[in-house]
């Protein structure tokens, strides 16, 4: 690199770091509805069923009955947890048993004449779809789609009723299977994804969920031949004729990327009566834009069916990535027909949030990966079942591998029913997600379970089944039944043994607790315990001295041992224990630990265009508290760093060994760089602006990355931030976003130690998804914040959320308002306005959205003004007296 080229590399790399948001500003997430991306102009329309449903615990013999009252039941919009839940829900807190869902509408008359398919993503449990009082549909399991032709039910110009039972009681019939007081997380409950209305003719592309036809059903798609310079596309498109006539045509599909046509190819099509088809279309692609974690390209497939006048009848656009992932004996993970040339590293990932359990809008499942993503993570295990669809997409946008797992945890039934329903997970797993280029592999066998080895054999054999093509692997745990038949065994590089010859990874690392019962562990720290557990936490995840694996460890193994994912991402609620599982590298509302800096410092020096943080990093893991260790940790990819303790301070520096094996970045720890004698000394001294630790990266002497910590001195206000991760509060009557309240000195920074409980109010269109009795809202300060979650309305518009301290005095810290807009949802939905105007009038606990009236910040501000000049009477005669 020459020497202008070097200065402009750095100008570049400065700019971005200043201003990371910039990079990313026009990157847009898609989600897609019911399996595929609604495009104008198909007769295809896809309405979002999400709002205003009637809800009852308990059961009822005729509420699935038409006319059966419902007016006392609460309104609640999807996605719907059953309940909300304390922030420490373990050991079976959450509710389990029937429920009752009940949905009034009236069926738009553009609709007649039409096909119309209700399309749950899951709805925990068994479950029982009535219409207008007709029992259409009993579902088993709890993470895949439920998918019901309501056509012949639907009665124009009145009201229409879909009624759901859903019961997610314990039940050994279908998996998981085991029961929630000996499961390690937790069912939760309801309808707890989105429900779509999708509307299209009577010749229509099918869905692969609902036809139940071997590697077949709606749209397929694979790859031959990739490489950078060509790749042929196969779509395999499966079309139903519900009419009488034959229907002639013809299929369209089209490349493209970025808005510009990139190849294009139309086969003929013939569908006999009440019948149905399959078409296969190859598209050749010259010089492709490859998909991988470091690049996830994405083109736009859109596919069209046209009749014999030439007219569209039915079509979508598919979001596809073109790779090739091959799995090589001891050469390990080939991606695009070169070596991966890394550890592949990564984190196990339970769907659940704090407070809504498992019901996440598409947003929370977005942001989740992208906080994985930004961490320099690459891969995820679905632990332990499919997860939302908005989540696969986002694997696919940001360059998450996913290990898609079948729904399972230590339990078989041997009743035959029961594996009947594993193998028809398995299939419906594999349909679902066939066409995500974040797919890694599938994990069909049920996790750490003794299962016979028939199974084993039937599980493998159904994936092949259903995907009958390239680029399709499975694998097992290496000491589990049936494993020599697997191409991917599951193990610890400790526990290779040297006959094996297969590629190998682990699929949980991290964990140590001292047994099973008490899980007690160095990895499972509350962010509220503070500094010195997290720092164990993060040191434990590096390098620790117990003998269980580590991130250095997994950078010290062969190519063979392709990588592993650590356990686990996020805090969750278990069933089986009073304390949730505290060993994820943020907590339940994703707030992040020291351990999250960690990985984050693992990843690439290297900046390029992603919708992902790339690119150097620093970050102080310290506080400057009076408890705070005197040797201070920092965790940065950069070569070279420096950490000054105070103005004109000791500088120290230190310098990244090129040639020692294991992880990228190790903890940097500058020993003995903290005093807080000198921070007391200097703050006597009226010097307190002097005080502070800066981190400082750098790459051939420039500095790219900093980070500088204060210590926070007297509480004196609260200050509130939105983590929407540029993702812009929809007014769909679902979407969330957390909201948090820090308490703060003057100057903004956090002070860590404090144990004040904090109060939001919301006015606009928004609301808190929070009770008092839960101690949600009020809710205690935890290591310096209190999350809250912000639930938008139908209507967009105008939202501020005001946070105070509960007991308000005159010398207490100031209020904090902030003020957010939400935006109008791009697809339709379908409600009743009458029911929808009821969500939050009965909403329970919901005193807590009127008669708040804050403190008025001037008045507070002015006292805290009048309360320094008074202390500073009382500072003086401390001072006179040696104190």
């Amino acid at each position: 690199m020459n020497s202008n080229h070097h200065n402009l590399f750095f100008i570049i790399l400065l700019f971005y770091i200043v201003f990371p948001h910039l990079l990313r500003a026009e990157y847009i997430p898609q989600f897609s509805t019911a399996g595929f991306y609604a495009i104008p102009g198909t007769d295809r329309q896809v309405l979002s069923f999400n709002p205003a449903w009637r809800f009852s615990k308990g059961n009822n013999p005729l509420a699935h009955t038409k006319d059966f009252d419902d007016s006392s039941w609460q309104v609640v919009s999807l996605p719907h947890g059953i309940d909300l839940i304390p922030a420490e829900a373990s050991g079976c807190v959450n509710y389990q048993g029937p429920v009752w869902y009940r949905k009034h509408f009236t069926p738009e008359q553009s609709w007649q004449n039409k096909r119309i398919i209700l399309h749950f993503e899951a709805i925990m449990g068994k479950s029982q779809v009535y219409v207008n009082g007709q029992l259409l549909q009993t579902h088993f399991g709890g993470f895949l789609p439920v998918i019901v032709d309501i056509t012949e039910q639907l009665q124009y110009n009145e009201d229409n009723v879909v009624a759901i039972l859903a019961d997610n009681s314990d039940d050994p019939s279908y998996p998981p299977g085991k029961a929630q007081d000996v499961l390690d997380y937790a069912y939760f409950g309801g309808i707890y994804r989105d429900c779509w209305i999708v509307v299209h003719n009577n010749v229509h592309i099918t869905d692969p969920n609902a036809e139940h036809i071997i590697a077949s059903g709606g749209t397929f798609i694979h790859y031959d031949n990739v490489s950078q310079n060509n790749a042929d596309v196969n779509v395999q498109t499966h079309l139903r004729n519900h009419t009488n006539k034959t229907f002639i045509g013809h299929i369209e599909c089209i490349i493209s990327a970025n808005g510009a046509e990139v190849t294009k190819s139309t086969t003929k099509v013939k569908i006999n009566p009440d019948s149905t088809t399959q078409t296969n279309t190859q598209l050749h692609i010259n010089k492709p834009t490859l998909w991988s974690p470091d690049n996830p390209n994405l083109y736009q497939l859109t596919i069209r069916l046209y009749n014999n006048k030439n007219r569209v009848v039915d079509g979508y656009m598919q979001q596809i990535g073109i790779r090739s992932i091959q799995f090589k004996g001891s050469d390990g993970l080939y991606i695009n027909g070169e070596p991966y040339p890394q550890p592949l590293i990564g984190t196990n990932r339970h769907q659940e949030f704090a407070v809504i359990g498992n019901a996440l809008p598409n947003s929370l499942h977005w942001r989740d990966a992208k906080k994985l993503r930004d961490a320099g993570l690459k891969v995820i295990r679905n632990a332990h079942y499919p997860q939302d669809p908005a989540f696969m997409d986002a694997c696919d946008q940001l360059g998450l591998l996913v290990i898609v797992n079948t729904p399972g945890w230590q339990f078989w039934n041997n009743e035959p029913q029961f594996q009947e329903h594993v193998i028809s997970d398995i299939r419906n797993m594999v349909r679902r997600d066939r066409n995500h280029p974040s797919v890694l592999m599938w994990e069909p066998i049920l996790n750490e379970t003794h299962y016979p080895d028939s199974f084993a054999y039937d599980a493998i054999k159904t994936v092949t089944q259903e995907f009958p093509f390239n680029n399709c692997y499975s694998a097992c745990d290496a000491t589990a039944r049936g494993s020599d038949i697997f191409p991917i065994v599951y193990a610890h590089p400790s526990a290779v043994t040297q006959s094996e010859t297969r590629p190998t990874f682990t699929r949980e690392w991290g964990d140590y607790v001292d047994d099973w019962n008490s899980h007690n562990s160095p990895s499972r720290v509350s962010r509220a315990w503070g500094e010195i557990p997290m720092l164990i936490q993060a040191n434990h995840y590096a390098k620790t001295p117990y003998s269980c694996t580590t991130y250095d460890a997994l950078c010290q193994t062969t190519r063979q041992h392709v990588g592993g994912c650590f356990w686990h991402a996020f805090d969750h609620q278990r069933g089986y224990h009073p304390d949730p599982f505290y060993g994820g590298i943020m907590d339940m509302f994703r707030q992040p630990k020291y351990s999250y800096y960690m990985f984050q410092s693992q990843r690439p020096v290297q900046t390029n265009e992603a919708p992902f943080q790339t690119g150097p990093m620093v970050y102080i893991a310290h506080e400057m508290t009076p408890f705070s260790p005197n040797d201070v940790t920092v965790f940065s990819n950069c070569p070279e760093v420096r950490l000054t303790f105070c103005q004109d301070g000791i500088q120290h520096t230190y310098i990244k060994s090129n040639d020692t094996p294991g992880m990228p970045s190790p903890p940097i720890i500058f020993e003995n760089a903290y005093n807080f004698t000198q921070d007391k000394k200097l703050s006597g001294k009226k010097k307190q602006n002097q005080v502070w630790l800066l981190a400082q990266g750098l790459i051939d002497g420039q500095v790219v990355a900093t980070h500088k910590v204060c210590p926070a001195r007297r509480p004196s206000q609260l200050l509130l931030s939105i983590d929407d991760q540029g993702l812009p509060l929809t007014a769909d009557g679902s979407d969330c976003i957390v909201v948090v309240a820090s308490i703060a000195d003057a100057d903004g920074n956090v002070r860590r130690l404090s144990n004040e409980f904090v109060k939001f109010h919301v006015e606009g269109q928004g609301r808190l998804l929070a009770q008092a009795g839960l101690l949600t809202n009020p809710t205690p300060i935890r290591w310096g914040t209190a999350p809250v979650i912000l639930q938008s309305t139908l209507q967009p518009g105008n939202i501020r959320i005001t946070a105070s301290v509960l007991f308000q005095g005159s010398q207490k810290p100031l209020n904090a308002q902030i003020e957010l807009t939400s935006i109008k949802p791009t697809i339709q939905a379908i409600y009743n306005t009458n029911e929808a105007a009821l969500i939050d009038t009965n909403t329970p606990d919901n005193s807590l959205q009127t008669g708040f009236i804050p403190t008025n910040n001037n008045s507070l501000r002015t006292q805290q003004i009048e309360n320094a000049e008074k202390l500073k009477a009382v500072e003086q005669q401390q001072t006179y007296f040696g104190e």
